[in-house]
């Protein structure tokens, strides 16, 4: 069962659903509903009834700000039909997992696991992709110095190359020979 459940619901799936809100990695309570395989209703009845369990960096309600930029980002009037009459949660990976708890529902428990390695997955690419920018400040860098030096030792070549060439008459070196009279006739 659980392989088909991984079937269904891709871990891309998955993490396409989990977003950047307050610098947290959160999931949408409708988009965690339907991966729980509940109404987002039920998922917030439960969520409420069980609220001692749902400290802020679990779970949190979107401001209007938050909730109208993210309808913009997201490129949609309402969630579902009829729109929403309150302003959304989120949940954070623990949060997920603890509302997987208290719907207490065969899908939501098999669920929660993938949802929690997506959430790992994508703290692993963050990382992957942190350490990747790093490494390219520090060629950057390199690059940048080298760029100098090399601009530098191009100067100094070019000093050598363009010898100033004297002003006036250019005087012969060596040993010239006198003229002898034999020579001018």
């Amino acid at each position: 069962m659980i392989g088909k459940l991984n079937e269904i619901v891709p871990e891309k799936r998955i993490i396409r659903a989990i977003m950047v809100v307050r610098g947290e990695n959160v999931i949408l309570d409708y988009d965690l509903a339907a991966l729980y395989g509940v109404e987002t209703r039920r998922l917030n009845e439960q969520v409420h009834r069980n609220i001692d369990k749902f400290p802020d960096d679990f779970m949190f309600q979107l401001t209007r700000e938050e909730f109208d930029n993210l309808k913009s980002q997201i490129a949609t009037s309402s969630f579902g039909w009829g729109g929403r009459r309150k302003l959304p949660l989120v949940f954070t990976e623990h949060g997920a997992l603890q509302a997987a708890s208290v719907l207490n529902s065969d899908q939501a428990n098999k669920m929660s696991v993938f949802i929690v390695r997506a959430f790992v997955r994508l703290r692993e690419m963050i990382l992957t992709n942190e350490k990747l920018s790093h490494k390219l400040d520090d060629l950057e860098k390199r690059v940048s110095d080298h760029d100098e030096i090399l601009i530098d030792l191009i100067r100094e070549i070019r000093k050598l190359i363009d010898i100033p060439k004297p002003k006036g008459k250019r005087r012969s070196m060596g040993f010239i020979l006198p003229e002898k009279e034999d020579d001018k006739l």
